[in-house]
């Protein structure tokens, strides 16, 4: 009996010393399970930005050349102020050519003087032609002096015109409002026909031009489907990281590709009253596409082997399994999914650190409001 008793305390222990080791090796086993946050692909319509060098130049930018030679004898302008069209910018001295207009203008008369007399004889000679005094040659030969001086006064008339043209090229005037570059000369300079005197540009409205590849031309192209004829806004970001107050418009584009870099011009204009911008400066354009159901992935997501992007797809039994998706772009933050990824698909957010393929995770739900994805603008700067 004694042993009896023996044998049944010898089995509760090792009974309650089994259950116990069970139940440590299931919480042990709970516990080894990683609590990860994923979270949920969703379509979306979004606008996404990118940039480019921009290079800005007046709408008007015109070099304003000397038309004759002659010495620099006044200078109306300073540099950096406003003119308006046909102000006067710079006189050379002109008494060479007004001495050369009077000097036309006396050849002209002349010519018209024995013009006069050319007709005059003309009549008389054909009154005697009429009488039978002299022969019909003599007439003849008048009409002939006659012809002859009246070409001689169109010709004075030319020089004349061309005098008075030259006389008038020593005022130098501003074809258009303007602002006014810099002077290389002063008074009493020796100017040259051709001397660059000045630029003037009309910066009330600008543009500027940006190069885009051929890949995010066809993005734009594309994203703006119908409304391709419609000028696009984009915004310019200048070097002190402000934005300009005026939004500007997409015009237009060069007609082909460069053939060094695979881009394409685009040029757009900006309304620019207080005149802020100025030709020759630069700026950052920002150019915004819309893209229906748009598929975002965050790159703390993702990662690559062998230059392809992959992502853990998290299944129904929270099992996590490789796959690898195509980005059409790439963004500061985020993948634009071309392909490989669709809406519905779970994906580890993060901690991707020390994860296997085929690995079971505590999936915790991260929503894509939390990491500022859901939203209408996605303000992204391309790469």
């Amino acid at each position: 009996m004694k042993n009896y008793h023996l044998v049944v305390l010898l089995g509760l222990v090792i009974f309650t010393a089994s259950c116990s080791t069970q139940s440590k090796d299931t919480a042990e086993s709970k516990d080894s399970i990683p609590t990860i946050p994923v979270t949920e692909l969703k379509t979306q319509k979004t606008e996404l930005h990118r940039e480019y060098v921009g290079d800005i130049h007046a709408v008007k930018n015109v070099e304003i050349y000397a038309r004759v030679k002659g010495y620099l004898e006044q200078v109306y302008v300073d540099e950096g102020k406003e003119v308006k069209k046909g102000q006067i910018l710079f006189r050379i001295n002109n008494e060479e050519y007004a001495a050369e207009l009077a000097k036309a203008n006396a050849s002209l008369q002349s010519a018209i003087a024995d013009a006069k007399g050319a007709e005059l004889e003309m009549g008389r000679v054909k009154m005697l032609v009429e009488k039978n005094v002299v022969a019909k040659t003599e007439l003849d030969v008048a009409k002939a002096k006659y012809a002859a001086v009246t070409a001689r006064i169109e010709e004075a008339k030319s020089m004349k015109s061309n005098a008075a043209i030259q006389l008038a090229h020593t005022q130098i005037k501003a074809p258009f409002d303007g602002m006014v570059d810099r002077l290389p000369f002063k008074i009493g300079s020796l100017i040259n026909e051709g001397t660059l005197l000045t630029t003037l540009s009309d910066t009330k409205n600008v543009f500027a031009y940006f190069n885009v590849s051929e890949n995010e031309y066809l993005e734009y192209t594309r994203a703006r489907g119908s409304a391709s004829q419609q000028n696009a806004i984009v915004e310019l970001e200048l070097a002190d990281g402000s934005f300009f107050k005026h939004k500007g418009t997409i015009e237009t584009m060069e007609g082909a590709f460069d053939e060094g870099t695979g881009s394409i011009a685009f040029r757009a204009r900006f309304a620019n009253p207080e005149k802020l911008l100025k030709h020759g400066s630069t700026g950052t354009i920002r150019l915004t596409n819309t893209v229906e159901n748009a598929i975002l992935v965050p790159q703390k997501s993702a990662f690559e082997i062998q230059d392809k992007s992959f992502v853990y797809v998290v299944d129904k039994n929270n099992k996590i399994k490789t796959r690898s998706f195509t980005p059409k772009s790439r963004f500061a933050s985020y993948y634009l999914v071309k392909s490989g990824l669709e809406a519905g698909d779970i994906i580890v957010y993060e901690g991707l650190q020390g994860l296997k393929d085929g690995a079971i995770i505590n999936p915790k739900i991260i929503s894509m409001d939390s990491v500022n994805v859901s939203v209408a603008k996605v303000d992204l700067t391309a790469r």
